[in-house]
């Protein structure tokens, strides 16, 4: 990989989709000397502001990137996260720790603050 070029496991979610909508889990490529993050064509920006830490170059439109967290609750308000066919395995064996669940490739995700 390039200088400073990093492939890491995200959890995504665009304001959209924040209540009611998906959330994804996938492979991204991080910039991290540039703070922006490549994924499936589309360009986020690191951002200083609010609840959402990146933005679409493109688009303009508030997302949350971070790590996958181990417990599931990784959407704001709680939902649906799809998990790309690619990062299954990974996510359901390191992140969550529970390889009989490697098959499914979503999940209901709780509320990341909150009770």
């Amino acid at each position: 990989m390039a200088s400073g070029l990093a492939r890491k496991l995200m959890f995504m979610e665009p304001r959209s989709q924040a209540i009611g909508g998906q959330g994804r889990i996938g492979w991204v490529e991080y910039i991290s000397r540039c703070g922006v993050y490549h994924y499936r064509g589309a360009v986020l920006r690191k951002s200083e502001e609010g609840d959402y830490n990146c933005f679409d170059a493109g688009s303009g439109e508030p997302y949350l990137v971070a790590e996958p967290k181990y417990n599931g609750r990784d959407k704001l308000n709680g939902g649906l996260v799809e998990i790309d066919e690619d990062a299954r395995e990974e996510y359901w064996q390191r992140i969550r720790r529970q390889p009989a669940c490697i098959a499914l490739t979503s999940f209901r995700a709780g509320a990341r603050r909150g009770r």
